[in-house]
């Protein structure tokens, strides 16, 4: 089996301009609806992942134990990021803020009640659904990111480069607390049901939202594009979650999209900064210092 690669936590900070449209993406706006309503999870379900697998890193040897305070840095500043950025979404959506309060209840309730191998399980499930989104985006993101707002473009590349980067790290948790215990499997499975479950209900409602308030809840062309993408990415992420609950499965049979890597190469952590989407030749600078980020964000 190989051996996963290094995580890099990335210390940096989004900034949009006062005039920003929460719509950032103008050809496919019904992209931006969708993508938007996973970014208000972000901030719920990332701190519960970081709970859950902090929890089980005590126990861990190195270097694992090391690796995966890397992967919690990460999963710290894109919660930290997506907070900001869903601030600008309520302020112009104030119906999502109920949406909001629901998903924080749900997710507290499968924390306080989820048995602590369960909840692994199921941040498990997540990271491999997070990662097949990576892969399907990569695939389709000349037309999803096309004109798009580049620092929101930046904003959601970065987070699913850093999902590829750390695809095995929860797994990698997960099966060193888990692996051998009786019925990890079982509840693996379970807990992908649960996590799609939820993911599927919290996005179908807040994507709804934004479309009415859009006024294009009704328009064909927006379904026709929200349909046939659904598609694609189910029988990404159907394959991808079946092979994760197949015995003697590492993510690291998955091949990665090689653009990703690429693009995080060029992070200058020096400044904090990423190069834009489509940026022009000398851009301002999208992001700002690293120094600039609050302690613990």
């Amino acid at each position: 089996m190989a051996q996963p690669g290094p995580v890099t936590p990335r210390r940096i900070e989004f900034r949009y301009p006062d005039e920003f449209d929460p719509m950032w993406t103008p050809v496919t706006p019904e992209f931006a609806c969708a993508a938007n309503s996973v970014s208000l999870m972000m901030p719920v379900i990332e701190p519960y992942f970081v709970r859950t697998v902090r929890a089980a890193a005590r126990d861990l040897d190195e270097p694992l134990r090391s690796a995966t305070e890397d992967y919690l840095r990460q999963e710290s500043t894109h919660h930290a990021q997506h907070h900001r950025f869903n601030r600008l979404l309520v302020a112009r959506y104030p119906a999502l803020a109920p949406v909001e309060r629901t998903l924080a209840r749900a997710y507290g309730a499968l924390e306080r009640r989820g048995s602590p191998g369960f909840n692994l399980a199921v941040v498990a499930a997540s990271e491999t659904m997070a990662y097949s989104a990576a892969r399907w985006a990569d695939r389709h993101r000349r037309e999803l990111f096309d004109r798009a707002d580049p620092v929101a473009a930046t904003l959601f590349l970065w987070h699913l480069a850093e999902e590829v980067e750390h695809k095995s790290s929860a797994h990698d948790v997960h099966r060193a607390v888990e692996g051998g215990r009786r019925g990890s499997r079982i509840r693996l499975v379970a807990a992908m049901l649960v996590a799609l479950t939820l993911v599927a209900v919290f996005v179908a409602a807040a994507t709804t939202i934004m479309l009415a308030a859009e006024r294009r809840l009704h328009h064909p062309v927006a379904w026709f594009r929200l349909i046939r993408w659904s598609v694609g990415f189910a029988f990404e992420l159907l394959a991808n979650l079946v092979m994760s609950a197949l015995p003697g499965h590492h993510p690291t049979d998955f091949v990665d999209p090689l653009w990703y890597e690429v693009w995080l190469r060029s992070f200058d952590a020096e400044r904090g900064t990423l190069p834009l989407w489509d940026e022009p030749r000398q851009p301002e600078p999208a992001v700002e210092p690293a120094a600039a980020l609050a302690p613990g964000a």
